[in-house]
């Protein structure tokens, strides 16, 4: 059975997953102060000691807990599951603004939203309102928004392009005029 590292990008982390646990003798405390190094593989030490890929043994986990600390994270979290040794990274938390296009429980009006903003491919539309799957994004948002009329694709003649992008119809501009004369009316005293 070969076994691989496994790298997971998740919204607020990085997981990274390695085969082996921690040496005899080390432990997650320890790894949070200066340690000796016991490779795995010592054969793959010093070539990368040599290539400048490793300043010096033992030091990665500190440097990644100093580098954590210095860009303002938390700090990194070491484990073990089922035989892996894992390291999770925090991403940075972001101060976003307090209404965006994901907070709409319409699916087309969070289409819409975003297209505002301009033309958008398929996939920077699920990366903006956070939708990972495909089919449901499809079927869930960009199908009903594109039979709303609200929302069309820019390559009509080539509807499976890579290149297709979403944009407003003109009845999707006045939409969105409308929903901001709606709101205009809602915040007058």
């Amino acid at each position: 059975m070969k076994l691989r590292t496994l790298s997971m990008i998740i919204a607020d982390r990085l997981e990274v997953w390695n085969p082996g646990e921690l040496p005899p003798g080390l432990t997650f405390e320890g790894l949070r102060r200066p340690h000796a190094s016991i490779p795995r593989n010592p054969l793959i030490c010093e070539p990368a000691f040599l290539a400048h890929y490793a300043e010096k043994a033992g030091s990665g986990i500190l440097d990644m807990i100093k580098l954590c600390k210095a860009a303002g994270v938390s700090a990194p979290i070491f484990r073990e599951d089922g035989g892996q040794f894992v390291q999770t990274l925090w991403r940075a938390k972001k101060n976003l603004p307090t209404q965006s296009p994901t907070q709409s429980t319409d699916p087309v009006k969070s289409v819409v939203l975003v297209l505002k903003q301009g033309e958008r491919s398929s996939g920077e539309l699920r990366q903006i309102l956070g939708i990972k799957h495909r089919p449901t994004f499809r079927k869930n948002y960009l199908h009903p928004a594109l039979k709303s009329g609200l929302v069309e694709i820019t390559l009509p003649d080539k509807p499976n392009s890579r290149l297709q992008k979403y944009r407003l119809t003109k009845k999707g501009i006045i939409y969105l005029k409308k929903q901001s004369s709606v709101i205009a009316r809602r915040a007058k005293p």
